[in-house]
């Protein structure tokens, strides 16, 4: 498949509206690239004023120019209020970006005991090793972005082994796997992009989970999910859309359950907080990671 990359750079501040543009008019997948060799995992800020660049994928099919369209008029709305730069466009095959995000990706330990490897690498695993074998294709989640790595933080010391776990914006199933890996005896997977389907459920395939994780298409309120039903709810997706889907989340959760969110701004947790108790949940705990804030909360 052909696919056009769209970017644009902009100051921090300005990510987190730029990037729900990308993902409601996009194929789903963003990518959020910063400058000067910042790396949050080695405990980095943001250089002050720093440029950041954002990127998504569009498929070239029938709804491209409809797509490109609406995000080209978000973003000169955005332009009109923000010291933003041009949208780029850059035609690139599927195979290419594959290859070249291959370079990028490797063996990664996070936590205590779970190892994630690339599909492509060899590893030889040490006997407290929990694997997760993972080919995130054109979807989001390798464990190097810092609300992913904090998610699966919070999974590995949070998780309950026997219980039911749910994962809004599953992306490459990264979450769900751990999970599932971790002791949980069910996991739902959801994501509004197919191509995130695709990924995920090949993955889980790959990790030898499919009995304990399905992976659907869609999102809160969903026919699938009834409420009071999950014990450890994960959404690491946005704080604009956790926000927007704060009550559904909760209600999906069982009495004394916990809920994981991530994506989040250090600007925007605020709303966020906010969101959640409105909802009825209580904030537990939260971590941070550079610019980037998870929340842990319990449903009373």
């Amino acid at each position: 498949m052909n696919w056009i990359e769209l970017s644009i750079e902009t100051p921090e501040e300005f990510v987190e509206p730029i990037s729900s543009i990308f993902y409601r008019y996009g194929h789903g997948g963003v990518a959020v690239e910063t400058k000067g060799g910042y790396n949050p995992d080695e405990g980095e800020s943001l250089i002050p004023d720093a440029r950041v660049t954002v990127k998504t994928y569009l498929p070239v099919n029938d709804s491209t120019k409809d797509r490109l369209l609406r995000i080209e008029l978000a973003v000169r709305l955005i332009a009109h209020v923000a010291p933003i730069s041009d949208l780029t466009e850059r035609a690139i095959c599927e195979q290419d970006w594959l290859e070249t995000w291959k370079e990028h990706f490797h063996t990664l330990h996070i936590g205590k005991r779970l190892v994630i490897i690339p599909s492509w690498e060899k590893y030889s695993p040490k006997k407290k090793d929990i694997v997760i074998t993972l080919d995130p294709e054109m979807a989001f989640g390798t464990g190097h972005h810092p609300t992913t790595r904090m998610c699966l933080e919070q999974l590995e010391s949070l998780h309950k082994p026997h219980g039911d776990v749910l994962d809004l914006g599953c992306g490459s199933g990264i979450l769900s796997i751990a999970a599932a890996k971790l002791g949980a005896q069910s996991v739902l997977g959801l994501d509004v992009d197919p191509t995130a389907i695709k990924t995920a459920t090949n993955n889980v395939l790959k990790n030898n989970v499919s009995d304990r994780v399905r992976i659907y298409q869609g999102s809160l309120p969903h026919s699938s999910i009834r409420p009071n039903t999950y014990d450890l709810a994960v959404a690491n997706i946005s704080s604009k859309v956790i926000s927007e889907l704060a009550d559904d989340l909760i209600l999906a959760t069982k009495d004394d359950g916990t809920i994981i969110v991530s994506g989040i701004l250090v600007d925007n947790s605020q709303d966020v907080k906010n969101s959640l108790i409105s909802a009825g949940a209580q904030i537990q705990d939260s971590t941070i990671s550079g610019d980037w804030v998870t929340f842990i909360a319990s449903v009373p």
